[in-house]
């Protein structure tokens, strides 16, 4: 049961990113679980009812990603382009699961698609942030060849985001997978340089350098611990900070 959402909120804004493949069900391979997407909403409704503004950025790997494309001979740009089609799929599904709680949202493509969702417009979306909506940022840059990491950092860099959380399935960052290294060894903080120059693949280098250079810190977490993304919010000590 999702915890009693209580106390407060260390960032007045945040962009959470969350990866595609957070809304699949590996047992059954299905793309988007209606249970996973219902217990995801239940846990950033609990965020925003701390006061805080959120932001999110979804990756569309549980449809499409580029690569795949490419081993199956599509031209990697029109594959990324497939790619972030696969994203606004992921956000229409969870704008929809939000909205079955109550939880007021806008989807922000940065492919015009006016039928389906608003243009990315930033003072527009920064209007939804103030008014208590939830703003999903969807077709990541509108550009191929930049991750869904790197439209993370822009965005959050564009709207003045506090935080950037990067959820995972780890409880932040280690020195080896620790899922195939069960000698790697947690990091509490890292600086930018480090992250950058250890070569730590929890994102991509132009995402932790536009980050630096605005001066977000990242906190990367597991999301999928009971109430984690509560506690990151509330400032507990939780995941890796990378930071100045």
């Amino acid at each position: 049961m999702p915890a009693a959402t209580t106390g407060k909120s260390k960032f007045k804004r945040i962009m959470l990113k969350l990866s595609g493949e957070a809304f699949q069900n590996t047992k059954t391979g299905e793309s988007l679980d209606p249970t996973i997407l219902t217990s995801i909403a239940g846990q950033i409704k609990q965020v925003r009812d701390l006061g805080t503004e959120v932001a999110i950025v979804i990756g569309g790997g549980n449809i499409f990603r580029g690569s795949t494309g490419q081993r199956c001979g599509v031209e990697r740009a029109a594959g990324d382009y497939m790619g972030m089609l696969a994203t606004v799929i992921n956000s229409l599904a969870l704008q929809a699961a939000l909205e079955g709680q109550g939880v007021h949202t806008r989807v922000l493509s940065a492919i015009n698609m006016p039928t389906v969702a608003e243009p990315m417009i930033r003072r527009r979306a920064i209007r939804h942030l103030e008014k208590g909506r939830v703003v999903i940022f969807a077709a990541g840059t509108g550009n191929p060849y930049f991750t869904t990491d790197s439209a993370a950092a822009l965005r959050a860099s564009e709207i003045g985001a506090n935080c950037l959380l990067k959820a995972t399935k780890v409880d932040g960052i280690y020195t080896a997978d620790p899922m195939k290294n069960p000698q790697a060894t947690k990091y509490k903080t890292l600086t930018y340089h480090e992250a950058l120059t250890k070569q730590l693949k929890v994102m991509d280098a132009a995402a932790f350098s536009l980050c630096q250079e605005n001066h977000i810190p990242i906190l990367v977490f597991n999301f999928f611990k009971e109430n984690e993304i509560l506690r990151a919010v509330q400032g507990k000590p939780v995941g890796t900070l990378v930071s100045e």
